[in-house]
């Protein structure tokens, strides 16, 4: 994936996180995005606490494609994807993940929130525990500003 798709698929991302905050949800987005780098698959935003947007778009993602499809995926995230999210992408055989504000960014954001208990662990170590090599792109800082601005608000 290029940079310029990267920076557009973040941007998307972002969108999505837009619109679940308009649903009054916390602001999350994810999208799933095709070998070719280019085309979205599908797109989700956060629900709740437990039905995160990664999560979420995972399952639905690995009831709808092939594994080995899916291994030549990407998903792209606003925020790098909790242990939770990170352990179902795993499962679900996507191969990638491209992330534009990080865990503990979000973490100096939110504090002690009560909605949202950060785990501060890197989504790399969870991936490093398994089996499968999956990439990770993240973060970006060229996305984050834009990232931040919708949480900076939603967590007072």
């Amino acid at each position: 994936m290029t940079d310029d798709q990267v920076l557009r698929h973040l941007a998307r991302a972002n969108a999505v996180a837009q619109r679940a905050l308009g649903l009054g949800r916390h602001p999350f987005g994810a999208i799933l995005v095709a070998p070719d780098g280019e085309t979205v698959l599908a797109e989700q935003g956060n629900v709740d606490t437990v039905n995160h947007a990664e999560a979420v778009l995972a399952r639905t993602a690995a009831l709808n494609f092939a594994p080995d499809y899916l291994w030549q995926c990407t998903l792209v995230t606003t925020v790098e994807p909790c242990a939770m999210c990170a352990a179902t992408q795993y499962w679900a055989n996507i191969g990638r993940v491209v992330y534009g504000m990080s865990e503990a960014r979000l973490l100096a954001l939110t504090g002690n929130h009560g909605e949202n208990p950060t785990l501060d662990l890197p989504c790399r170590e969870v991936f490093a525990h398994g089996q499968k090599a999956v990439q990770v792109i993240g973060p970006v800082p060229e996305a984050e500003a834009g990232i931040a601005a919708l949480h900076l608000d939603f967590w007072k």
